[in-house]
């Protein structure tokens, strides 16, 4: 199972993602749960490290582990909206992920103190 979770501020503002484990749906190289799991966070990563108001820290260290966190280095209300919609995109779909795979998706969300 991917154990996925999301932590936003109180104001819905991404500041963290991270992802644990394999599916478990097909054999490694051929999975399309983690596949899935693992184009949507490096989408996330890819459109947040094009943003010249952020710094996007991740870990990719070890084989079924992806985390990142998002440092914001200009606060400003465009750099506020990117990451509530990055927050939104992720959160869609990683529901969406969930509800069609339960047995090799487990999604949470964290919100916490700040923003």
């Amino acid at each position: 199972m991917t154990a996925v979770t999301l932590s936003t501020g109180r104001n819905g503002v991404l500041i963290k993602c991270q992802a644990n484990g394999h599916a478990g749906f097909s054999q490694k190289g051929s999975d399309i749960v983690c596949s899935a799991v693992t184009i949507l966070l490096r989408t996330a990563m890819q459109v947040l490290s094009q943003n010249e108001r952020v710094t996007v820290n991740a870990d990719t260290s070890s084989r079924g582990n992806l985390a990142f966190c998002v440092e914001v280095k200009e606060d400003t209300p465009e750099t506020e909206m990117c990451l509530k919609y990055t927050a939104d995109f992720l959160r869609a779909g990683f529901t969406s992920l969930q509800k069609e795979y339960p047995e090799n998706v487990s999604f949470t969300e964290a919100v916490e103190a700040g923003n």
